[in-house]
């Protein structure tokens, strides 16, 4: 299955239109390489992934209607994923601008 999942990762758009990285480049490949269990790869290649899998795991719960999550969770959670991303974009433009 992660042979398959490999072959068919979905093309960035961004990247293509404009030629560099989206804010989420990398999340596909990273999430590949948490499948096989390298961790630390995974997190060299796109940070922000645990916590989007888990604010995921959070938003579905709320969704299906459970009294366990609170809106202000998902609110404090949401604005904390895309600072996170945000803030893991701008290393690597940073990165990439001064190397």
């Amino acid at each position: 299955m992660i042979t398959w999942l490999e072959n068919h990762l979905l093309p960035c758009a961004y990247k293509a239109v404009l030629g560099i990285d989206c804010p989420v480049c990398g999340f596909q490949r990273a999430f590949l390489c948490l499948l096989q269990g390298k961790f630390g790869e995974s997190f060299k290649m796109y940070p922000p992934l645990i916590p989007c899998l888990l604010f995921i795991v959070i938003a579905g719960i709320y969704f299906m209607k459970r009294t366990t999550v609170k809106p202000a969770l998902i609110k404090v959670s949401s604005y904390s994923i895309l600072s996170i991303i945000f803030v893991n974009y701008f290393i690597k433009m940073s990165l990439l601008l001064f190397s």
